[in-house]
């Protein structure tokens, strides 16, 4: 990429510039910003330790020959290596509230954000929840988010299998001084919960299909595969969840989990279950919610135990 940094002088002319050379470079958005004039932003702020939202004021001020190689050395990263903002500037935000991530986990995007705020009323009543489990925790992000602003008293269990990831999680849960209420666990899915249950478990697993993959923009190859992938039809941890989850809710406990664009699949798969398929008022689709007397009725049984048993092995 063209170095521009004797010709370009304001915070202004460098966030033209870089808004220019992305859409030049025909670069992918959808880690934080959907386009390139906030990307561009995202990164000019992180480099000069602006904050996310820069004043109009500073638009025209000028930055030294270090500041502008700075903002250089990002722009260049971004287009060359196609790498995420995110994992250039180190955070990312989810429900108003800023993350720490790195290339151990998946870049915080869920719209379940939304409904974290809205205290997932009127589906949860939130003083019930005494006990909830973010499952496929990654950075934490859902679990963190509910302590702070949906579930102020309760406990959270943050699972994951990547202990990579949980590093990542349990650095934003000291962040911002949860250890009390938020704790990471090592877990396979539901494997390590015996004995537990939960009043909510919320998850984002892995819903990627196999033909999604293989088209995915070049960004998404930096984000972990595991937290991507699964399989054919993207519904191999789906089915297990399913078959597995009333074992882990209270009574009148609920399952709420995000399948994306394989929605459409899990609906054809079980054409016959009564998904609630939450809406967005910001965008965004593909979480259903179950209540634990459904699960109990659609999925304790020997016909769905064999469904699953046949799914493709994952590859």
């Amino acid at each position: 990429m063209e170095n521009p940094i004797d010709e370009l002088h304001t915070l202004g002319d460098f966030i033209r510039w870089g808004m220019s050379q992305f859409n030049k470079a025909q670069l992918f958005f959808g880690h934080g910003t959907d386009n390139a004039l906030d990307e561009a932003i995202v990164l000019v702020s992180h480099a000069l330790h602006l904050p996310p939202q820069v004043p109009d004021i500073l638009w025209q001020t000028r930055l030294t020959y270090a500041e502008k190689q700075k903002v250089f050395e990002l722009f260049n990263q971004r287009v060359q290596q196609r790498i995420p903002a995110p994992y250039l500037t180190y955070e990312a935000w989810f429900a108003n509230i800023r993350f720490y991530v790195d290339q151990r986990v998946l870049i915080p995007r869920s719209p379940m954000a939304e409904w974290i705020e809205r205290r997932f009323e009127p589906w949860i009543e939130p003083r019930r929840v005494k006990r909830m489990l973010d499952l496929c925790t990654g950075s934490g992000c859902i679990a963190i988010a509910s302590a702070m602003l949906a579930f102020p008293y309760a406990e959270i269990d943050a699972v994951d299998v990547s202990n990579e990831a949980l590093e990542v999680a349990q650095k934003n849960i000291k962040n911002y001084g949860l250890e009390q209420r938020v704790h990471t666990v090592y877990s396979d899915l539901f494997g390590s919960l015996s004995g537990l249950h939960y009043d909510l478990i919320v998850c984002n697993p892995p819903y990627v299909d196999a033909k999604e993959i293989g088209a995915m923009p070049d960004e998404y190859h930096f984000e972990p595969r595991i937290g991507l992938e699964a399989g054919k039809d993207g519904l191999f941890f789906i089915k297990h969840i399913l078959q597995q989850a009333a074992q882990y809710l209270t009574h009148d406990g609920v399952l709420i989990v995000e399948v994306g664009l394989s929605q459409d699949n899990l609906v054809e798969c079980y054409p016959n279950v009564p998904f609630t398929w939450l809406e967005f008022q910001h965008g965004g689709e593909g979480v259903f919610l179950l209540t634990a007397e459904q699960l109990r009725h659609y999925f304790s049984n020997s016909e769905f135990q064999a469904k699953v048993s046949r799914s493709e092995t994952f590859a």
